[in-house]
């Protein structure tokens, strides 16, 4: 089994910056893709960004391309969301998510892809 917990949340002005922090315990050694997930109120549940092990590749969502940067330590078994240029729209409750195998690039951006999320952490954005 795994856990993730994530860390880093809270609030911000428009155009601040945050770094989201995502811990793994228990068989980390089984996870090759991790994701970032977030839920504004009223919507579902999106895709943000996503790394394979190693973190040669990564994804973005067009919303957050050129502002969020994802990143992992594989070493400390935490995966990292740097997010500047913070804007209203991004106010939402973030998810960490994993899955054991390499998540294939046509599947990447599924919520459905991953087996283990953390509880969330929520990031408000005032203007």
């Amino acid at each position: 089994q795994v856990q993730l917990v994530e860390s880093g949340g809270g609030l911000v002005q428009a155009g601040g910056s945050l770094r989201l922090s995502c811990a793994a315990s228990g068989h980390t050694s089984r996870l090759s893709t991790m994701g970032w997930f977030r839920q504004a109120p009223g919507k579902e549940r999106e895709f943000v960004a996503a790394s394979r092990w190693g973190g040669a590749n990564t994804y973005y969502a067009d919303s957050v391309k050129g502002r969020f940067t994802i990143s992992r330590d594989n070493a400390k078994n935490t995966v990292y969301l740097q997010m500047n240029g913070l804007n209203a729209e991004d106010t939402a409750v973030y998810y960490c998510a994993a899955h054991p195998w390499p998540v294939s690039t046509a599947q990447i951006m599924g919520a459905g892809s991953y087996d283990y999320w953390g509880q969330g952490t929520q990031v408000t954005v005032s203007s």
